[in-house]
């Protein structure tokens, strides 16, 4: 049966969802709906992480009101990975069959939902419980701005649209690191804190509704230049594309492999350190509630930046001739290497400032790997792109499952944090690893895999 996107069962009288006439366009520049699109992905990243990294800022607090264990706290905070990774795959399936618009609106609505419900939490149960919720209700939100970048972006634009839309990640893990730690320290409660992030999730499911667009023809703001520049390259417009049928994941082994091995690597450092970071601040470096919040806000506002700088010097090297293979894998290798040696020297550094400085660096370099969201739509087949995306996640979500668990048995076994970061080493080598095995040259490599 024929994939037909969301906008395409609306009725026709109405004036949003009008098609895109280019022949009554008279306007000589090309708009900028997709970069607008993009800030709103962007914006909805960041706010996704504000309420996922609550719990991981809230957890000393929570931890002493619940009389929760060291494990007790790593299986809370890796229960979130438990139904998100479960709904990877399902949600990819569903943004190809019903668009990303649709998906994102009913994902954002949900997730605001039992952000505040988690501020009912009365044990650790309960509160295990709305984690595991929220878990599946933001499954759906990356995949689905995987499959935005395939429909609304060139190729030459890709590595600006997947960075656009992850550095929301660590801005929104600084922010929340910043904001949470606040609203805890003045308020005095943490669950006001979790409700006031809810309800602010709650009003961009409005936004989200009425901006996104699954064909760009379909959005009322795109001219006939910008049309002209999407589907700049392309054979078949993105959305007619995303329609076409293929058997299998669309996308080959080997590429298959590395991509899930290497994003699964990278999870396990970046997920590692945002749920144990704070504790690690607390615990090995001596910070209070609100030191936690301004060190985690200079840590992870680098990894925005360094996020950002990583997509436009790769599509600035590719404007310059450098083959794409090489300036994406040269990127994430160099990223990798970086992480590696800066981990492995943290624990020599007896000055606490001096550590999150390190920290703020490896952010920096590690947010990188946000080009791995440019990889679904240069991979898979067009109509392929949110399965593989919600794939690759899948693997994500599978490192951020087993990491936080992982550390607190860690923590319990040796009691210091200087074999967690060796073991957040080994992940940096072996993300390097199934970066290298991916096959960007050429023809994108479609098979029945």
């Amino acid at each position: 049966m024929a994939r037909h996107s969301a906008d395409a069962h609306l009725p026709a009288a109405n004036a949003d969802q009008r098609p895109f006439n280019p022949a009554i366009s008279t306007t000589a520049r090309a708009t900028t709906v997709r970069w607008r699109i993009f800030a709103i992905i962007f914006l909805l990243t960041m706010v996704n992480l504000i309420d996922r990294v609550s719990l991981s800022i809230a957890m000393p607090t929570i931890a002493n009101e619940f009389s929760l264990s060291p494990s007790m706290q790593g299986l809370i905070l890796s229960s979130f990975f438990w139904a998100y990774a479960l709904l990877q795959v399902p949600g990819g399936w569903l943004i190809d069959r019903y668009g990303p618009r649709r998906v994102i609106t009913w994902s954002t609505g949900l997730w605001g939902t039992f952000q505040v419900l988690a501020g009912l939490a009365t044990g650790g149960a309960s509160m295990l419980f709305a984690r595991v919720a929220l878990g599946a209700a933001e499954a759906p939100l990356f995949p689905s701005g995987g499959k935005l970048i395939s429909l609304w972006l060139a190729p030459s634009e890709r590595s600006r649209g997947a960075v656009m839309m992850d550095s929301g990640s660590p801005l929104g893990v600084a922010l929340g690191g910043l904001i949470i730690a606040y609203l805890i320290a003045t308020l005095d409660s943490w669950r006001l804190a979790f409700v006031i992030a809810g309800v602010a999730t709650l009003a961009l499911a409005w936004v989200a509704h009425r901006y996104l667009r699954d064909d760009p023809a379909l959005h009322p703001q795109v001219n006939a230049q910008e049309l002209e520049k999407i589907n700049a390259g392309r054979a078949t417009p993105a959305a007619e594309a995303a329609r076409e049928q293929v058997k299998g994941l669309g996308i080959a082994g080997r590429s298959l492999a590395g991509l899930l091995i290497g994003r699964s690597s990278w999870a396990m450092v970046y997920f590692g350190l945002l749920t144990w970071g704070p504790s690690y601040l607390a615990q090995a470096r001596g910070f209070d509630i609100k030191g936690i919040g301004a060190a985690t806000f200079a840590i992870f506002i680098c990894g925005a930046l360094g996020s950002l700088a990583g997509g436009f010097l790769c599509d600035g090297l590719i404007r310059k001739g450098v083959r794409r293979g090489l300036a994406v894998k040269g990127l994430l290798t160099f990223s990798g290497l970086v992480a590696l040696c800066a981990l492995l020297l943290l624990p020599t550094l007896s000055n606490p400032f001096g550590a999150v400085g390190l920290l703020a660096m490896t952010a920096f370099f590690l947010m990188w790997g946000s080009l791995y969201w440019s990889f679904p739509a240069l991979l898979a087949a067009p109509s392929r792109v949110g399965l593989i995306g919600g794939v690759m996640n899948l693997a994500g979500s599978v490192g951020g499952i087993f990491v936080p668990i992982l550390v607190g048995v860690i923590l319990q076994f040796f009691g210091g944090f200087g074999a967690v970061l060796a073991f957040f080493a080994i992940c940096a080598a072996l993300f390097v690893m199934a970066t290298l095995f991916i096959s960007l040259d050429g023809k994108r490599e479609v098979s029945d895999v």
